[in-house]
């Protein structure tokens, strides 16, 4: 626990005028962003006695080992800046509302030239003209399916737009009259967007007019006798009620406005929002959130309007917004809200009427969300809590592990050997902050020796990592016996790596892509890492994934392998951690503890002890750590698999250096097949577009090294294929060359 004293700014160095401020903890990381009027007033506050402090407050300034600041003119900047870098660096004592689900919006994509309606979810897109969110997608498709029969606009996707465009002949929906198959020219480009456009406009809430001009087509149709006509005009008018019934009006005078009430206790807080457009609930959507920060109600809705709008503009911040409480000073917010819709915004407490009566439903969701969050969570919780404090107690340690790093090895009868390292925090997995190995300081299987080097290779990095920010003295590596230059033996691989992307699904999911996993890089020079910097040849660019919480460095880049656990696990026996334990002493890290898990018995191994701790079999310790050694197991050998799966598939050209799918394929493209471009010159080679004179000479030397393959025979017949055949098969990714 770190004394506030020891970083308090000298007097007279902080500023008297509105700014950002951050405090860093001893790994350089931000664990709070927050704003101040006067920087001065505010940081002076934090260096007080401890005792006045507020007891989360108090763990923050505690936590920290240094503060800094950023001076801004005006509040409004302020406000900005404190938002940007809440999203940048993920301060894990700022209040955070997170979804608790993804909200589908009603979207019209007004930038295509037939404009297609459909459910759409994520990034808001230019040019797209949403409505929404709504609670659920079946709420969006059965609106949708009762305005299509008075507003017959595209539905499909590209592709089958294509394909009926291509035969002539609409689908299902164009014979049955809910889509004006404007894939065939029943309708033109403009007559399909207008529809769009009438659509659009009866969901943003001008109903009336159209609904009126209906009836009168109706009565019009019914003197003229053309009563199938009126019939339909009559059908569909229905229609139109039934969709607008299933969303009652709720204030009476077309209001656009957001309500947004807050459920709040000690510990947590949870947020509802109803969206209303015309004068009716057109979405709503809530969060729930931790309390780690001193904070308020005021302070709770400003966190929130700031996640709302902060990355809206337009239409999409309506005109007023009802809060149960103002933020304090609520100039700058309300300036801020103004410059996003680029219009007056209102931000104000209901106090009567219909828009006090719809607050208190509001209100009334907020709190069932609170409690439904606490009924669904206290399980969970209380049962991570007793699994650390189990292992903990199982193993003597000192406190709990909030952070556990496990290492497991994979390889195929001694072919490619790869390790992995999973991180659990808190008891759940930390997919971020996984990484990959290559073993390459010996060939064969030994997963003793495999182990050791794994282990190695992550402590090293991170006192590497500690000697930067002068935490760790260089002598003490040099002295534990490392010879070896720090990161120029790391290997991590990432899915956008060299490795092929299938083995980055997340457990249990086979075949899904993971993008939190894929944090690392190769090694070959000029590699981009994750966070942007260009890895020199030799060293690895791996890291923690963009967006996520890891270390940061100076610049708030993530740092690599910065963050040290509290309980090191290794898939395996006494040989494995006795191999881990001496990695570890090494190096001299003398804080971090190690265990084995067994599979035989699921006996839990200690360094230098004889005899296994044996868990109940109904310990929640004991299945913690099959959680994270399975992880761990699933993580290495999908790996393992994956590089095997490559490795099948090389051809003669993937060993030439420098040489790229693009350019592989026009160079297959161009000759036909391998055996033809072996048998080029360097000068028919540098006919190939994109293709140098100094690429060409790496290519024809590579492939005059390069035995030619043996004759393929078609085993039905015992005729021997042709080698152009069997070329132009190997640049499909057969393993022939």
């Amino acid at each position: 626990m770190a004394d506030p004293s020891s970083y308090r700014p000298k007097p007279g160095q902080i500023p008297d005028s509105p700014g950002v401020y951050k405090f860093r903890d001893e790994h350089g990381r931000v664990i709070y962003v927050g704003k101040a009027k006067s920087l001065r007033q505010r940081l002076s506050s934090y260096f007080q006695d401890l005792a006045n402090l507020h007891p989360r407050t108090r763990t923050m300034v505690t936590t920290a080992a240094a503060v800094e600041w950023t001076v801004v003119s005006t509040e409004v900047e302020a406000l900005q800046l404190e938002y940007s870098w809440i999203k940048e660096f993920d301060p894990r004592f700022n209040v955070k509302y997170r979804d608790d689900k993804s909200y589908p919006s009603l979207a019209v994509t007004l930038n295509e030239e037939f404009p297609r309606v459909q459910v759409m979810r994520g990034a808001k897109k230019k040019g797209v003209r949403y409505f929404g969110p709504y609670g659920h997608a079946w709420a969006i498709r059965e609106t949708v399916d009762l305005m299509l029969r008075v507003f017959p606009v595209r539905t499909c996707s590209a592709g089958v737009f294509k394909r009926s465009a291509q035969i002539g002949r609409p689908c299902l929906l164009g014979y049955i009259g809910k889509c004006s198959a404007p894939c065939v020219g029943r309708v033109t480009a403009e007559e399909h967007r207008q529809l769009a456009e009438e659509f659009c406009d009866f969901m943003a809430g001008r109903t009336g007019t159209y609904l009126r001009r209906l009836e009168q087509r109706m009565h019009e149709a019914a003197e003229e006798m053309e009563y199938e006509k009126a019939a339909r005009l009559r059908d569909d008018i229905g229609a139109l009620k039934r969709a607008m019934e299933k969303n009652a009006v709720v204030l009476a005078d077309a209001t656009d406005a957001d309500l947004i009430a807050v459920a709040e206790d000690e510990l947590e807080a949870a947020v509802q929002i109803f969206h209303v457009r015309g004068g009716r609930v057109r979405g709503q959507r809530g969060w729930v959130t931790d309390k780690v920060e001193a904070v308020d109600t005021a302070g709770l809705v400003e966190h929130a309007l700031q996640q709302l709008y902060g990355e809206e503009s337009g239409d999409a911040v309506p005109k007023e917004v009802l809060v149960p409480a103002v933020p304090d000073p609520a100039e700058p917010v309300t300036e801020w809200l103004t410059g996003r819709r680029g219009s007056r915004v209102d931000l104000r407490i209901p106090q009567r009427g219909d828009k006090k009566d719809l607050m208190e439903t509001v209100q009334r969701n907020a709190q069932q969300a609170l409690a439904l969050h606490k009924t669904k969570r206290a399980s969970d919780l209380t049962t991570r809590s007793r699994a650390l404090e189990e292992i903990a107690e199982a193993l003597g340690l000192d406190s709990a592990p909030l952070r556990v790093e496990c290492f497991d090895i994979s390889h195929l009868q001694g072919d490619d050997v790869v390790a992995s390292m999973v991180v659990f925090e808190d008891g759940l997995p930390r997919k971020s902050e996984y990484r990959r190995f290559q073993i390459k300081s010996f060939a064969g299987q030994d997963d003793v020796r495999s182990m050791h080097e794994v282990v190695s290779r992550r402590f090293r990095r991170y006192l590497h990592e500690k000697q930067k920010t002068g935490e760790w003295e260089e002598e003490a590596t040099e002295a534990a016996g490392s010879t070896e230059p720090v990161g120029a033996t790391e290997a991590t691989q990432s899915a956008g790596a060299t490795e092929a992307p299938g083995d980055t699904e997340p457990a249990g999911t086979p075949g899904a892509t993971e993008p939190a996993e894929a944090a690392g890089a190769t090694e070959s020079a000029g590699v981009t890492g994750p966070t942007g910097v260009t890895a020199p040849a030799g060293q690895d660019a791996d890291g923690p994934a963009p967006g996520s919480s890891g270390p940061l460095d100076e610049e708030g880049r993530p740092k690599r392998f910065a963050y040290p656990p509290q309980l090191v696990v290794v898939d395996g026996g006494k040989p494995q951690v006795a191999a881990a334990k001496r990695a570890l002493d090494e190096l001299g890290v003398d804080d971090v503890a190690v265990c084995g898990l067994a599979k035989r018995l699921e006996e839990v191994w200690l360094p230098d002890e004889d005899d296994p701790v044996v868990l109940p079999r109904s310990s929640e310790g004991l299945y913690l750590l099959q959680r994270v050694r399975d992880e761990a197991h699933r993580f290495a050998i999908t790996y393992q698999r994956t590089k095997r799966a490559k490795s099948m598939k090389a051809g003669p050209l993937d060993t030439v250096p420098g040489l790229g799918d693009s350019r592989k394929q026009a160079l297959l493209k161009h000759f036909g097949s391998v055996k033809r471009l072996r048998a080029a010159t360097v000068e028919q080679i540098c006919e190939v577009p994109g293709v140098g004179r100094k690429t060409a000479e790496t290519v024809a030397a590579a492939l005059a090294g390069a035995a030619p393959a043996a004759p393929a025979v078609n085993t039905a017949t015992g005729e021997i294929i042709e080698d152009e055949a069997a070329g132009a098969a190997s640049s499909n990714g057969g393993t022939r060359p």
